[in-house]
């Protein structure tokens, strides 16, 4: 669907029951972990073309555990597979969502921005004549005193 002008809104219970849903998925993973920096540097990574080489070291392992010394799990081997591809499925379906919330939110932010933008244009424009919005347009004016001169007062900036 293509981006249209976004009329909606969410009502605190909507919110509410959004970040329940939310919290019920993190207890469905209480295992989920995280990691530092330094962690995330020094472990193996497994991307999606590793995926089918686990697999097949899986085959190779359940087939051949004589070769593998007797501490070796195989079975932990199998369930860190299992475990590794359902999360793989579940974070693409989270990856889309967000993609989906931060698309929203730049562009709802782009229409109230937009919409302010013109507001304080015509506040600037009739301080010059209207008792009492001189101090309305400097407030206004506030947010745009940081980008410096040299830059458009139309300029996005966050």
């Amino acid at each position: 669907m293509a981006y249209q002008n976004i009329a909606a809104t969410l009502s605190p219970q909507d919110i509410q029951e959004i970040k329940a849903a939310l919290q019920t998925v993190q207890k469905k993973m209480p295992f989920l972990i995280t990691l530092s920096t330094e962690e995330r540097r020094k472990l193996v990574k497994m991307g999606d073309k590793s995926l089918a080489f686990v697999n097949n070291s899986i085959t190779a392992a359940q087939s051949n555990r004589e070769i593998l010394p007797a501490t070796f799990d195989v079975d932990e081997l199998v369930q860190d597979y299992q475990l590794a591809a359902a999360l793989t499925e579940l974070l693409i379906s989270m990856q889309q969502l967000t993609e989906q919330v931060d698309d929203t939110l730049m562009a709802v932010g782009s229409e109230a921005m937009t919409s302010s933008l013109t507001v304080y244009d015509y506040v600037k424009t009739a301080s010059k004549k209207t008792p009492g919005l001189k101090t309305v347009a400097e407030q206004l004016g506030e947010r745009f005193k940081a980008i410096g001169r040299g830059k458009s007062a139309k300029t996005p900036v966050s």
